[in-house]
This record gives structure tokens, C-alpha cells and sequence, in this order.
């Protein structure tokens, strides 16, 4: 039984255990007020062990290694490139993302090959460098966050070193996103990874036959590398073995990925894989997981849309269970914005609701005429509500109260947004101080609560009930402000 296996789990894991083993002096060099908040930090993953000074000393070295240990996730986390633009995978501490969180959202490369044209000669082909900026300007804003595209993998369709060489030099002077390289061929991996070897690119990949050769080429280049053995789990742990004996580290596995009929195999090994890591403890088999959904164009004929479809479903399927990198095709916008923003609502905490700093936010040029509204810190209520006021053309103040993240509704039935929480915020914020007028509209979803908050305010304030839904505030305001005497 490994060290790994012993160890306690992450959902196991107390403050009590980690603390005894720190250096107990309270001395606040962590920015906390004393080594046991700083401990419930470590096993909450919110700050990292290295914060700490003192633990660092020659004389907590047995300490250190022993909470390294203790700390160390489930699935080992592995950097790939460099620099600010560098991307970590795996890194997770649980298998289900209820139990904690998972930490490290999982990159989407695209892939080019080194028989592209560098720049397209026909309308109805693509060049290699119109494609790598397609990659780079694909963005969308999603409640605040911004969703992009991640990483490029250079494909060698060709077999030749000089050809691949060549494309990969002229995607790193193109990009700074970081490269997968992929070609089984060990002498022509080669020859890509002299062209972008200080960008520390993922080599894709090792397999039963080249195993040799290219961990001597991870080792040489210092890179990481993955590990390929489709539909035989057996034969992957047993290269994952192999590879870490030989002292590479820094391991990917890749199971396969098989759409189709094969999906539901392919889903299986997923899952078995990461369930004997962090279930049964087998840190051979706890390393970051690649899936490949540009298989589903391998070979297949039929309307491009139909296979982009497939490949986006397979995709969707392995952010679920439970890859932590993807190589895709498709550059469809269609195809790649559910999958972000799936990816983006898997990523979150779920201990803690998305939300948005409290506070007042003005839009427009607001005087002291102009109206002041007011929500929730939820991250979604309030992008819509900025939305829809914009959309609206209106100049006003917005009260944006923190309600630990949740909507109006919720808030209010759970008492997080209160006629007292209310009347605070108003005050806090000077709103009195900003406008002439003692008008307040609260969302419809909280009309029970203005009798009590214009208890609460005091000072002939009046509250106006607006809108259940914010998309009417453009005809609330129409049609209510300014507000007559008698409101």
C-alpha cells in the first residue's frame, strides 16, 4: 500500500491535522491571525502552503514534507508552457465536484497540422496562421468572466521532422498560447520540440511501441508528457509505471476517445481511471486526463456540421467525466461557446455562489435627479440587471447589497436580504448625499419587504416597487420616474 493510499482524503482532512504540524508561533508572516485559521485555509485549498515563513526553515523540513504530502491532491497537477500564459492541469483533490471543488478549469486546444498553408490560397481552405488567430480572438463575456480558448496542438500529418519543425516555429512566432505537439514518430516529435522546446509544450505521445525514446525526450527538453494506450487501462498503468520509474513526472494519460459507439466506453475508462485514483488511491493512475474530441472527424465522411456536432457533444460529455484537457477541431462558435461556458459553470465552487463585489455602481451620467435602484451581489441577477439598464439608456445609481451571492428571491426567503440590510446600504453608500430625492425601487421579487424598509430608512424616504423581472425596467422608468407627489 502506497503513502497515497494511507493518506487521509481531502473530505477526511481537518484544521487539527494540519496545524500540529506547522510551526504553532501565531507569528501572522501568513497574513493570518494565527496558525490555525491559516490552517483551515490550507484544507479549504485557499491559500498555499509556501505562505507560511517559518515552514520553510532547515528545522521544519520533516514538517514541510510531511503536509506537502498530506496536501498533495488526488491528481497530480502539471504545468504545461510558461510565462504568464501557461495552463495547469489535474491538480484535482476529489472525484466529485460536490464533495469540494474542482480546481484548474481544463484547457480547449485546436489543433493546425503541419501541411497547412500558412496562409490560405483558396477561399475554401484555411491557413495555419488565420486559424491560430481564430483561436486567440475567440472571447465572449459571461456574467463578468471573460471565456476564451486556451491552447494550440501542432499536428504532424505529414511524418516529416523538417515539415513539422517548420509549422511549429511558425505557430510559436505567431502565438503565445501554450503547444501540444503530437506525432508518434520519436524523430520527428524531436524536431518540433528543438523548434518551441523553451515553450515547454506537452508531447503527445508515448505509446507501448516509443515509450523509450520519448521519455528520453521529456527528459532531455524538460517537457511534459503524455501517455497513450486507447481502450486498455491495463497497458496505460503499466506506461504510467514504466515512464515514472524512468523518472519522468510530469504525466497526461489518454484512455482514448471513441464517439459513437465507443462513447460509452470511452466514458467508462474515464471514470474508472479517476475513480482508482481517487477512490482507490493508485497514484499511477493519478494524473491529468486528455480527451480527444477531434476524433470524431477521424476518418469520417458526411455534412461538416454533423461531425462538428458530434465532436461538441463528446466534448461536453468529457468536461463532464472527467477529462482535464481537450484537443478539438472545430472552431465554430456554436460549437465552442456551450462548451466554455459549461466548462466555466463546472469550475466554480460550489461552497460559494457566484457573486459580484457590493457596493454602488452609477451607469450613465447620474445627478442628483436620477433614479437609485437596488439588487443583489448574485452574480447572474446582477449582469442582467446591468444589461437591461443599459439597454435601457438610463442614468442612475444601482445598490448592489451583499447577500453572500444569492438572487433576489432566494434572499429574501432566506432572510439575506432584509428591511435592516437594506436601510445599512443605503446608509453606508451616502446615497443621501448623491441625490435630492428619497425614492428607492426594489426589485418586484421583493415587494413585501418595502413597508419595512421605509421603516427602516426613516427620513421620508419612499420605496417603489419596480419590475419582477428587469428586463421592464426600461418600461418601469418610462412610465414611474420621476414619481408623482402622491408616491
Amino acid at each position: 500500500m502506497t503513502e497515497r493510499e494511507v493518506k487521509k482524503g481531502v473530505t477526511e482532512l481537518s484544521p487539527i491535522d494540519v496545524y500540529v504540524l506547522l510551526p504553532r508561533t501565531n507569528c501572522k508572516e501568513c497574513g493570518e491571525t494565527n496558525c490555525m485559521a491559516f490552517a483551515a485555509k490550507l484544507v479549504n485549498r485557499e491559500v498555499a502552503l509556501e505562505a507560511c515563513p517559518p515552514i520553510l526553515k532547515k528545522e521544519h523540513e520533516e514538517a514541510y514534507r510531511k503536509l506537502r504530502e498530506m496536501l498533495a491532491p488526488a491528481i497530480r497537477e502539471v504545468t504545461i508552457g510558461t510565462g504568464d500564459r501557461a495552463v495547469k492541469v489535474g491538480g484535482k483533490l476529489v472525484m466529485y465536484r460536490h464533495e469540494f471543488t474542482y480546481h484548474n478549469p481544463l484547457p480547449i486546444a485546436l489543433d493546425v497540422t503541419d501541411e497547412m498553408p500558412l496562409r490560405a490560397r483558396f477561399s475554401t481552405e484555411e491557413g495555419l496562421l488565420e486559424r491560430v488567430k481564430k483561436v486567440e480572438n475567440f472571447s465572449y463575456t459571461y456574467i463578468g468572466r471573460e471565456l476564451n480558448l486556451d491552447m494550440i496542438a501542432v499536428r504532424s500529418t505529414s511524418n516529416d521532422p523538417a515539415t513539422l519543425r517548420s509549422a511549429v516555429e511558425n505557430v510559436a512566432r505567431a502565438t503565445e498560447l501554450p503547444l501540444i505537439l503530437c506525432a508518434l514518430n520519436p524523430a520527428v516529435m524531436e524536431a518540433g520540440l528543438a523548434a518551441a522546446h523553451d515553450r515547454r509544450p506537452l508531447i503527445y505521445a508515448a505509446t507501448r511501441e516509443n515509450w523509450r525514446a520519448m521519455a528520453e525526450l521529456a527528459l532531455m527538453y524538460g517537457c511534459p508528457l503524455a501517455v497513450y494506450a486507447p481502450g486498455d487501462l491495463k497497458l496505460l498503468r503499466s506506461l504510467a509505471k514504466t515512464l515514472t520509474e524512468y523518472g519522468v513526472e510530469d504525466l497526461v494519460l489518454d484512455p482514448g476517445t471513441f464517439p459513437d459507439e465507443g462513447l460509452p466506453d470511452t466514458v467508462n475508462n474515464f471514470t474508472l481511471v479517476r475513480r482508482s485514483a481517487c477512490k482507490g488511491g493508485d497514484a499511477l493512475l493519478g494524473f491529468p486526463l486528455i480527451g480527444t474530441p477531434i476524433t470524431a472527424w477521424a476518418g469520417e465522411k458526411g455534412p461538416r456540421e454533423a461531425l462538428a456536432w458530434r465532436e461538441a457533444y463528446v466534448a461536453a460529455m468529457l468536461i463532464s467525466r472527467y477529462a482535464d484537457l481537450l484537443i478539438m477541431h472545430s472552431t465554430d462558435g456554436w460549437v465552442q461557446l456551450p462548451l466554455v461556458v459549461w466548462r466555466f459553470n463546472i469550475y466554480t465552487d460550489p461552497r460559494k455562489p457566484v457573486s459580484v463585489e457590493p457596493g454602488l455602481k452609477a451607469f450613465g451620467k447620474p445627478d442628483e435627479k436620477s433614479p437609485v435602484m437596488l439588487t443583489t451581489n448574485y452574480a447572474l441577477t446582477y449582469f442582467t440587471v446591468e444589461s437591461d439598464i443599459k439597454k435601457a439608456g438610463a442614468d442612475c445609481y444601482l445598490i448592489v447589497v451583499d447577500t453572500e451571492g444569492i438572487s433576489v428571491e432566494s434572499a429574501v426567503a432566506g432572510r439575506y436580504l432584509t428591511a435592516e440590510t437594506v436601510a445599512e446600504a443605503v446608509k453606508k453608500l451616502e446615497i443621501e448625499k448623491k441625490v435630492n430625492h428619497r425614492h428607492l425601487i426594489i426589485p418586484g421579487m421583493a415587494a413585501r419587504l418595502s413597508g419595512d424598509i421605509e421603516d427602516q430608512l426613516g427620513s421620508g424616504w419612499h420605496v417603489l416597487v419596480g419590475p419582477r423581472d428587469s428586463s421592464g425596467i426600461a418600461q418601469f422608468l418610462k412610465e414611474k420616474w420621476p414619481p408623482k407627489k402622491e408616491e
